[in-house]
């Protein structure tokens, strides 16, 4: 694995080759980000030479790039996939995340291939597997307890490197089997496309068809903040700490990755084992919120056990921050009560009913104070008719602190590595030789011809120096230590000084990129070893003929194709989930008082979940915890063509069973 045992990675994410340099300099160690095409997020693609210029930025402080070749391929796309991954390679991209196994039977170059979240990893036995067949990290499903994630860390060892989202957004699927927007629009999750079906309105019945729940997005859920689980993710194996967000914009990004910095120093700071996995500090320039921009709630998901209220059921909005109450409403004010300070274009949402309903405020002034001490605002806001749902003592949240928000939008952060630096003289004292040596033992050195003159003040000449060479200003270097190894003070002009250590920094940031060692692919094991699992289903996501070959060389028996070949006639699991609405409706047969399952098999009767024109039958696994989402493909989608970028060929003949010799 390319990360040493006591590395620590912040992996951010960037949705453009700019937000990743921001990312970078927030203090993220590590950056992925989509490529020309193939990822995941199919609106967030940047170019080749976009990507190459980020790879340069980040290998000065000795961060690493991975683009994102994490959907499934069709037979017409394997060779414009392997021509990017060449050309990805020849940008300097450190390592490519991907879900495809068609890939591993490529002809590829020697880059590092990350096992992404869509490969469903929740078992050590899968884990292992894939570390096994050559990947040198495995990003772990989110659904996994800290204790799991302990088992598989175990089981892997020193093989693979572990990768663990800790932030942002939460598909209620297990990622890479979620199959309802491809059934429903044939725009598939797996290939980039994902409709989003999860965040609308549900009404869930019950086997007699009592309603237990209306209108409510019941699939919706909050999102992912592991910040109170850190050190106890880090002591169960975790070495990359992911943040979701490859669509999120860059205020986003700048935030969640300067409040992790923050989190993971503090803790590197006590736990000396650990060390940053890149070089330099961070210097954030201003306080890190992650409750001041979007998200849905937050929720530590299933890291410290099942818990009621991992569900963002009554909004899939920005609700935003506790801001105060209405104190007074006129024709076209209103009054907001609150200890905050408030700025023109600052957003404010309250609930109407069972759904968060926002607004801009296009003024505001405070006015006031009340008895309790709090300001007084008022407000005038872009739509007027608002004010008619609200009512003197609602309570009032902020979705958008305009000024918190403008503040980003400027430099917020700067990253310096430490620096030595040494003066002395040229052995003939024809001038001088300035040498700089960094945290990571990289060094430069320029000289200068130029008469040496004694200098008149001899400290003060000193002293001169000293601050010259110390002024690193706008390079990404801080001075620890400058030592003048002079026979005697010279007078040296602040130009010569200053060309010096313009040429010292320059040559020691071009150094710290030629020094910079590119992981290369690691090795499978040979001879191959043994998939856990004699026959994959549609979900094991096999969709073209090098996959399918993938799978036989690894001992699969029996192989069907993708849900995308469209040979999935009936009804199948288009979600799997690890949440459960029985459970959050306290209908979960193992919380029900004195129930004891027959050898381990605890049964619930099935429920239904419509949306719109759209019904799905809900059938629960009681024993291993899951909720399956029963659904069949639209008949005019099963007849069209599998999705592809490229015109439709042929594919390989896949069987449901395994053929007779």
């Amino acid at each position: 694995m390319s990360l040493l045992p006591h590395q620590i990675e912040l992996l951010s994410p960037a949705k453009t080759a700019e937000i990743g340099k921001e990312a970078i300099l927030h203090g993220a160690d590590a950056v992925y980000i989509g490529g020309p095409s193939f990822g995941a997020r199919h609106n967030a693609c940047n170019s080749v030479s976009d990507i190459a210029d980020l790879v340069k930025f980040a290998h000065r402080y000795h961060a690493r790039i991975f683009t994102t070749l994490n959907t499934i391929l069709h037979d017409a796309e394997l060779d414009a996939a392997r021509k990017m991954i060449w050309e990805l390679y020849d940008a300097g991209v450190d390592a490519l995340i991907i879900q495809d196994m068609g890939i591993l039977e490529m002809d590829l170059p020697p880059i590092e291939l990350h096992a992404s979240t869509q490969c469903d990893i929740r078992s050590p036995e899968k884990a292992r597997f894939l570390a096994d067949s050559g990947f040198s990290q495995v990003v772990l499903a989110r659904e996994l307890t800290i204790p799991q994630i302990r088992e598989i860390s175990d089981t892997v060892g020193d093989r693979a490197t572990i990768e663990y989202f800790i932030h942002g957004a939460l598909c209620v699927a297990f990622s890479g089997q979620c199959y309802i927007s491809h059934a429903d629009t044939g725009r598939s999750a797996n290939r980039g496309d994902c409709s989003q079906a999860c965040r609308l309105p549900y009404t869930l019945t019950d086997a007699n068809g009592g309603v237990v729940a209306f209108e409510k997005h019941l699939l919706s859920m909050k999102d992912n903040n592991q910040s109170s689980n850190l050190e106890a993710l880090l002591d169960a194996g975790v070495r990359s700490l992911k943040i979701e967000g490859r669509y999120k914009d860059i205020s986003y990004v700048k935030n969640i990755t300067a409040h992790y910095r923050q989190l993971l120093d503090e803790i590197l700071t006590r736990r000396t084992e650990w060390a940053p996995a890149a070089s330099g500090k961070s210097d954030i320039w201003f306080h890190p919120n992650p409750d001041k921009t979007f998200h849905r709630g937050s929720t530590d998901y299933f890291a410290t056990g099942r818990k009621e209220d991992i569900g963002a059921f009554d909004s899939p909005k920005f609700v935003g921050v506790e801001l105060g109450t209405v104190h007074k409403l006129g024709k076209d004010w209103l009054e907001i009560a609150t200890t905050e300070s408030m700025s023109n274009g600052d957003g404010i949402s309250f609930m109407k009913k069972r759904d968060a309903v926002g607004a801009q405020v296009n003024t505001v002034q405070k006015v006031g104070q009340t008895d309790d001490g709090q300001n007084i605002w008022r407000a005038v806001l872009n739509d007027h008719s608002l004010l008619a749902s609200l009512r003197p003592g609602m309570s009032l949240s902020r979705n958008r602190d305009h000024a918190w928000e403008q503040a980003l939008l400027k430099p917020s952060a700067e990253r310096k590595v430490d620096v030595w630096l040494t003066l002395s003289e040229l052995a003939d004292k024809s001038g001088l030789s300035l040498t700089a040596t960094d945290a990571d033992g990289c060094t430069a050195a320029v000289n200068v011809l130029h008469p040496l003159e004694p200098a008149k003040d001899a400290a003060r000449a000193t002293t001169g120096l000293q601050d010259s060479l110390a002024k690193l200003g706008n390079t990404m270097f801080s001075a620890v230590n400058i030592a003048l190894q002079l026979s005697q003070a010279w007078f040296v002009p602040n130009s010569i000084i200053n060309g010096l250590r313009r040429d010292v920094t320059a040559a020691l940031e071009a150094n710290r990129i030629d020094s910079w060692q590119r992981p290369t692919r690691k090795a499978a094991i040979e001879p191959p070893v043994a998939y856990p699992e004699k026959n994959v289903s549609y979900l094991a996501n096999v969709y073209n003929q090098l996959a399918w070959q993938f799978y036989r060389k690894h001992g699969v028996e029996v192989i069907e194709a993708a849900y995308e070949a469209h040979e999935e006639e009936g009804e199948v699991s288009l979600m799997i989930t690890k949440h459960c609405l029985r459970f959050s409706y306290n209908l979960c047969p193992k919380q029900a008082k004195g129930v004891k399952g027959v050898m381990g098999q605890v049964r619930a009767d099935p429920m239904t979940l419509k949306t719109g024109d759209e019904t799905y039958t809900l059938k629960f696994e009681c024993r291993p915890c899951e909720m399956h989402v029963m659904g069949t493909m639209k008949k005019h989608i099963l007849k069209s063509a599998p999705p592809s970028d490229i015109p439709y060929t042929a594919p390989v003949t896949f069987f449901k069973e395994r053929p007779q010799s």
